[in-house]
């Protein structure tokens, strides 16, 4: 009986956070549900504004689409954030050390999977991996897997384009991901690392043995989701912004008439035209939605949106400092190939 009143109160946190998280989970279903609606009550009915013009839809897509993104990136990322509060990437380490190839090379991209950082974000764990001996080619992987399969843009494809167009995309990120790691397997490309690499280690994500209560993976999730959240919510904006002025205002025929499906070269252009742009998957997505709408194929516009996400100048130049130039140029070079490839395979799939 001495132990109950230790018991009760953690017994009561928890059940006032289960109720909390069942509240807030009707909230965000109410405000999905009537987003739209919302938006076109208050542009076309209580301002007045011509839904179905140019202007007018423009700025319903933008309203709408913007609220939409931020919504599902903050509630879904909320779900993943209290699944990864669970995730001892120690542990990961370990098992992917102690593993073959193959089991090695998956491994490495269901933890990039689950790790939505950006190309750039993705680094300081990809350095860790190394320095805790972890062989070069999963490492690399986990390092094209993370940003690539990213699934923020999981979310977003399947909202756009459909649910099977998004699991097609992270099918062939994942199968690009570990075809690649595969062939750098072959070669000893270690001796391109800079040796500053083999001497750092990442800190423990959590203390050992310690198993997150409901609450501690609710905070965790939370300042997840504020953390992405305000590196975000920028680029949706502005992405959305591309999309709606695409929308609206660009001709149909402007970007099939140097990328539609008559041009053989139109993947490898569309996706050496999205490296300078560095926008991640929620930024990117609307545009390509956008393209899509104006007649470029699907592979076109999936080879666009995974060479924005997978492929930045700031990451080459981040990568510089723990990659030597042969290192970086074939790892470029083969994720750029891939993602060529993959675009191909989507034209001829969904043609």
């Amino acid at each position: 009986m001495a132990a109950d009143p230790i018991q009760r109160p953690d017994t009561r946190r928890t059940r006032r956070v289960a109720l909390g998280l069942a509240a807030l989970a009707a909230v965000w279903v109410a405000a999905y549900a009537l987003n739209e609606h919302v938006w076109t009550w208050l542009l076309g009915g209580l301002f007045r504004m011509d839904l179905t013009g140019q202007f007018g839809g423009a700025v319903h897509f933008f309203f709408y689409d913007t609220v939409k993104i931020l919504l599902l990136l903050s509630g879904l990322m909320f779900v993943i954030g209290l699944l990864r509060a669970s995730l001892n990437v120690e542990r990961a380490r370990a098992f992917l050390e102690g593993r073959g190839l193959f089991v090695g090379l998956f491994m490495a991209v269901v933890l990039g999977v689950v790790t939505p950082f950006c190309s750039c974000s993705s680094i300081p764990l990809f350095m860790g991996f190394v320095a805790a001996g972890i062989p070069l080619s999963i490492t690399l992987t986990f390092l094209i897997a993370s940003p690539l399969v990213s699934e923020i843009a999981a979310i977003m494809i399947g909202a756009h384009f459909g649910v099977d167009v998004a699991v097609a995309y992270v099918v062939a990120g994942s199968l690009l991901s570990m075809a690649i790691g595969f062939v750098l397997s072959r070669f000893d490309l270690d001796r391109w690392v800079e040796p500053m690499v083999f001497a750092t280690r990442m800190a423990r994500l959590r203390a050992d043995g310690h198993i997150p209560t409901l609450a501690e993976r609710v905070d965790a999730a939370r300042e997840d989701v504020r953390e992405i959240f305000t590196r975000v919510w920028a680029w949706v904006v502005v992405g959305v912004a591309i999309g709606a002025a695409i929308h609206g205002w660009v001709p149909a025929d402007f970007f099939a008439s140097f990328a539609g499906p008559d041009n053989p070269l139109a993947v490898p252009l569309v996706t050496l035209f999205a490296v300078p742009l560095y926008v991640n998957g929620g930024g990117v997505v609307p545009i390509g939605e956008a393209l899509w709408s104006k007649g470029l194929p699907l592979g076109t516009v999936m080879a666009f949106m995974m060479s924005a996400i997978a492929l930045s100048i700031p990451e080459a130049i981040m990568l510089r400092r723990v990659m030597k130039p042969p290192l970086l140029g074939i790892f470029f070079g083969a994720v750029t190939v891939g993602i060529i490839v993959v675009g191909y395979l989507f034209n001829l799939l969904y043609a």
